[in-house]
């Protein structure tokens, strides 16, 4: 029998990752609730969720049972003049639970994908409309918005995706306001910029991969409040926030506000498969209805609404519905805000901040050896992947209070240890 793992890592090329001095991957066998198993037989706890996705755990047996029933009957059709119900079913689903505003699904495959059909709804609306110049975005400093094209340039132009800075396409990059004067600035830039400015795109109540800043609903909905005030359109990115992860089922409910457009992902299939929606409203939907074909919304990735996956997000929004996620989800907040409060007292520690299943320790060390940090917490027994100088918890909801304090433990403990 050959050796999977030694042969195979000579081909693989990792994300996010320089392959000539990172440490070797580790090789998992298996997952089960929020434990990882790796090939030599140790089980780490998953602090992360899988890349925040896996909000019900590993291995949901409704969902599993969802997705092998679906398998036996059709697991993939394309999505071009055919449909099938778990695709229809599931987008009825959505609206009922998102913002009222919406009203329109658009499935695609991925996060980044579903960023990238929001961009292009914003501008053919304009487009559709006449109006031409409507042709960029204004966006937020930290924001994170996904690796292809269009995403990286509505991201922060100075984080991750530095390198592509001269090819991507310039958008309007700003600080988040957070009192009357920042709020007055970018009433006044809106102002002076707003004919041609196609839509603002925001992570609402906590920007991910940027660095987990939080901002305030009074904030999110003030930015709301002058979006609209200046006619553009306002994009909610919720892959990362929506589904309870910040307390309520969506993000925009904390502020009240209704977007014109929402990007959904990572646990919209509860972590089991690559899903992505992007969800419109009627006024947006109607601007592409005409006798011209030229004004449809030409984009369809090959996998869109694959059967499987949408059977997987039924099941997943089934399980929200019978278990008590978001009540969960103010259990781990309550011990993520006590369990790590003492990181605020040690050195090197500039934040600890908490919302909903979101735990940040914010270090004061901007050239932080996360290497060493990930090689600490597996041999703490956890598995966590600090952001350059952020350390955070996002742990399943389902987690047990046993297997959450080994989390905040282990962080305390390594946080402990910087020297």
């Amino acid at each position: 029998m050959s050796d999977w793992y030694k042969e195979g890592l000579e081909h693989i090329w990792l994300p996010y990752t320089q392959m000539q001095t990172c440490a070797p991957p580790l090789p998992v066998i298996s997952a089960e609730g929020c434990r990882i198993t790796l090939k030599d037989g140790r089980e780490l706890i998953d602090g992360i969720s899988s890349w925040w996705t896996a909000c019900h755990g590993y291995r949901h047996p409704h969902i599993e049972k969802a997705i092998a029933a679906q398998l036996a009957m059709l697991p993939h059709i394309m999505f071009g003049g055919l449909v099938h119900e778990p695709a229809l079913t599931l987008a009825k689903r959505l609206v009922d639970i998102t913002p009222a505003s919406l009203t329109r699904v658009f499935f695609s495959d991925s996060g980044s994908v579903a960023v990238e059909v929001a961009l292009k709804m914003a501008l053919q609306y304009w487009q559709n409309k006449r109006q031409t110049n409507r042709n960029r975005f204004l966006c937020f400093r930290h924001g994170y918005h996904g690796d292809t094209t269009g995403a990286m340039s509505v991201s922060d132009p100075d984080s991750m995706h530095k390198a592509f800075r001269s090819y991507a396409m310039k958008q309007y990059v700003v600080d988040i306001p957070s009192d009357e004067y920042g709020f007055a600035e970018f009433d006044q830039l809106l102002e002076g910029v707003h004919k041609n400015i196609a839509a603002i795109i925001i992570e609402p109540l906590v920007q991910g991969a940027g660095g987990m800043k939080f901002h305030s609903s009074d904030v999110l909905a003030e930015i709301f409040r002058i979006a609209k005030k200046h006619d553009v359109l306002f994009i909610a990115d919720e892959i990362a926030t929506g589904f309870g992860r910040t307390g309520s089922m969506f993000a925009c409910e904390e502020a009240g506000i209704a977007p014109d457009i929402m990007c959904l992902g990572k646990a919209l299939t509860g972590g089991t498969m690559t899903l992505a929606a992007t969800l419109a409203s009627e006024e947006i939907f109607k601007a592409f209805l005409s006798d011209d074909p030229d004004h449809a919304l030409m984009h369809g990735p090959t996998f869109m609404a694959n059967p499987l996956a949408c059977a997987a997000a039924n099941a997943s929004l089934d399980v929200f519905a019978k278990e008590p996620r978001l009540k969960q989800v103010e259990a781990i907040e309550a011990h993520l805000q006590e369990a790590l409060a003492p990181c605020r007292a040690m050195d090197f520690v500039e934040d600890v901040r908490v919302k909903g299943a979101i735990g940040v320790v914010q270090l004061d060390k901007p050239h932080m050896d996360t290497a060493m940090l990930k090689k600490r917490f597996i041999e703490e027994g956890v598995w966590l992947r600090p952001l350059e100088d952020v350390i955070y918890i996002m742990p399943p909801f389902t987690i047990s209070q046993e297997e959450l304090t080994r989390l905040t433990d282990a962080v305390v403990k390594v946080v402990c240890e910087i020297k």
